[in-house]
């Protein structure tokens, strides 16, 4: 099983988020993220070591370290998202 650690920045963006409950839904699909690779809604970002879960308007930047995944930034999807 895969250990996910998040980043303070990562922390900081999600504790921004005012509703609670899409706070939740990205809480689980981060804890979804232990059965990585088969997870859903994920790709790898181009010419990057990163990965990025989507989770309706929001999304998760990670990367993959041998075991641990950790959960770098949580954006809302926009022009500059990526």
């Amino acid at each position: 099983m895969i250990g996910i650690q998040w980043r303070t920045k990562a922390l900081r963006q999600l504790r921004k988020i005012a509703d609670q409950g899409q706070r939740e839904k990205i809480f689980a699909a981060v804890d979804e993220l232990r059965s990585f690779p088969d997870c859903r809604n994920v790709k790898k970002l181009k010419g990057r070591d990163q990965y990025r879960l989507r989770v309706g308007k929001w999304r998760v930047i990670f990367t993959k370290s041998l075991e641990i995944l950790y959960i770098e930034e949580v954006k809302r999807r926009g022009e500059h998202t990526y």
